[in-house]
């Protein structure tokens, strides 16, 4: 071609050179005749079709200049393809904004690597931006490269306009539970590097009280206006306090009726409760829906702390976990993150989960507290309390796990050790030192035994079993399970009693106190709760209140007229003990007489005096 530049020709070469090999009838040597064939194209016609091509393309030499260009990518980059000629590639299409793509452009350039692909985001020199799909790759025969430029930018609008559909709630329009997580985890990621900012992360976490209500009455139409406006609500809470990195924030709906706001490089717990406060005040102003005025109100859970080893999943356990402690505190409250009530959960978890296995296990002993008559200061009776070895907690008192047994069922389990044990331990005693007499025993008893087990069938078979007399043996309730009972419970305390089981009322006085009730009970014993006895003190000159005697002494005799005696729990003093015999008390406990012992000291306490106050053991 006449008046063809040195670059031109080159660039028609490399192109000729690189279809040669899909056509060998073409000379692969400039200016050599190609063989006899109608077919074969000429370096003209190479760069025609270079020129015409719709694809942006360059010839690029192994320096990394521009030799050849093509009108679709001067048009892409602006003015006329002799003006790109000479130029840097990497500086056209920003090749060097990152050092892996240029690293592995120079390869190419060198011959040791044979294709890069990368996306790219161009200035076009009228100022409109576009993303584009930069291809390099040798072109065989020659040293040269062949740089290609695709405008991928309706792609990349299709693409950014179905993610923001797949990561945004349709109701609401807020982020929705996937983007919430990618947004979380990227500032959590962001603070390993300590790139400037607080080093610390937060969460609101909340959902709306009795939502559930709200779409079943009214439907779920105005449920989801419901929701919608709750989450401007909230979006308008955060632009106002203006959180965040950049003084931006996150809101998203999680899922149902449950909402987040993440605050990253938040200042402290004081951040976040006054963002919680402003939530809670703005979600409990009325809604008007549609015609509609509609009140609700939201729990929150307030999580704040350093953002280096915390991770997705355990924010959010705790975020969880302390809504949860707001809904069961009374809900329409925001609750702060309390380690130490986290770490009593966690136990008590761990509690749960090993307690059955543990019974099993052998894990449990009992010991026993002594409940010794007021008058004669000689035992008469022990209770029996149940210890917990535990492996990794040391030994735990029923306090810390009979609740956890009587939520998950496993009370039945291990209030049947409990009986057996007790009752074997009490005919132990009988048969070792049979110039005493018998002491009976009291073992406390769930309202669950009654009611998910055949209490009446398992005691029978235990006393015969152990061969200990029924009346040696007593069962203790909680006054309010006794007071309340019906049906099943009640026609099994009657067997009892009918058995010859003494039934004793525990804590006596806290619950429903209704005493009419008590001639209508199988009951033979009342056990006064120890806040009774504790207005009876002496020392340190104090005056003791009268009211409390009144009310003991009234029970005492009431007790009496049924036919029902007395025991007081909690005695700490000799003077409780000198006012409690005054009253009529029949029998005491407290650590007066003893703490709980082991099996083997109260051996040692049957039979004599229990007057004198003894040590703690």
């Amino acid at each position: 071609m006449s008046g063809t530049s040195e670059g031109t020709g080159s660039a028609a070469d490399s192109i000729r050179s690189a279809l040669t090999e899909r056509h060998p009838a073409v000379s692969a040597v400039p200016g050599m005749a190609a063989a006899p064939d109608r077919f074969a194209p000429e370096p003209l016609d190479y760069r025609a079709a270079f020129d015409a091509a719709h694809l942006a393309m360059a010839v690029v030499g192994r320096d990394g200049d521009v030799i050849a260009a093509n009108q679709a990518l001067a048009g892409l980059l602006g003015g006329e393809p002799r003006a790109l000629i000479g130029q840097s590639a990497a500086d056209l299409v920003d090749l060097a904004a990152e050092a892996r793509t240029w690293q592995a452009y120079q390869e190419v350039l060198r011959g040791r690597q044979a294709r890069l692909r990368c996306t790219r985001r161009l200035k076009h020199p009228d100022g409109h931006s576009l993303w584009t799909e930069v291809t390099l790759g040798p072109v065989p025969g020659t040293r040269d490269v062949l740089l290609s430029v695709a405008d991928i930018s309706d792609r990349r609008d299709l693409q950014a306009r179905l993610r923001h559909l797949q990561m945004h709630d349709p109701v609401t329009r807020l982020p929705n539970r996937a983007l919430f997580f990618e947004r979380l985890s990227a500032a959590l990621e962001a603070s390993a590097y300590g790139k400037g900012g607080t080093g610390r992360i937060g969460l609101c976490y909340l959902d709306l009280d009795g939502f559930k209500a709200v779409n079943d009455t009214m439907g779920h139409r105005v449920g989801d206006r419901l929701l919608t406006a709750v989450a401007a609500r909230l979006t308008q809470c955060a632009d106002q306090s203006g959180y965040g990195r950049t003084g931006g924030h996150l809101v998203a709906r999680l899922g149902g009726d449950e909402f987040a706001l993440l605050v990253e490089d938040s200042t402290g717990t004081d951040q976040l409760t006054d963002l919680a406060r402003s939530v809670l005040a703005a979600v409990q102003e009325p809604f008007d829906l549609a015609g509609q005025r509609l009140s609700v109100s939201a729990s929150i859970g307030v999580v704040e702390r350093d953002a280096e080893g915390t991770t997705a999943t355990g924010l959010m356990q705790a975020a969880d976990t302390t809504l949860y402690w707001a809904k069961a505190d009374g809900k329409a409250r925001w609750t702060l993150f309390d380690p130490e009530r986290n770490a009593h959960r966690m136990t008590r978890q761990a509690l749960s989960s090993t307690l059955r296995p543990a019974v099993e296990r052998g894990e449990f002993e009992l010991e026993y507290q002594p409940l010794v008559d007021l008058e004669s200061g000689a035992v008469r009776g022990v209770e029996a309390l149940v210890r917990w070895n535990h492996p990794q907690f040391g030994t735990l008192t029923p306090n810390r796990f009979i609740g956890i047994a009587e939520e998950d069922g496993s009370i039945v389990q291990l209030g049947g050790w409990v009986l057996r044990t007790a009752c074997r331990q009490a005919r132990r005693w009988q048969i070792e030192q049979p110039s005493d007499a018998p002491v009976f025993v009291s073992v406390n008893v769930a309202v669950r035994q009654v009611w998910d087990s055949d209490l009446v069938g398992d005691v029978a078979e235990i006393l015969a079993e152990t061969g200990l007399a029924p009346q040696l043996l007593q069962l203790e309730l909680t006054e309010s399970a006794v007071m309340g009972s019906a049906g099943r419970p009640l026609q099994a305390l009657q067997a009892l009693s009918d058995m010859g089981v003494r039934i004793a009322i525990d804590d006596f006085g806290t619950g429903y106190s209704n005493l009419a009730y008590l001639s209508r009970l199988p009951v033979s014993v009342l056990k006064l709760d120890g806040s009774f006895v504790h207005g009876f003190r002496y020392e340190d000159g104090a005056h003791p209140n009268p009211a409390d005697e009144t009310i003991v002494e009234a029970l005492v005799q009431l007790a009496h007229r049924l036919g029902l005696t007395v025991t007081a729990e909690c005695v700490e003093t000799a003077g409780q003990a000198a006012r409690l015999r005054r009253v009529g008390c029949d029998t005491g406990q407290g650590w007066l007489y003893s703490r709980a012992v082991a099996p083997d000291v109260i051996a040692r306490m049957i039979g004599r005096q229990a007057a004198a106050p003894r040590p703690a053991v």
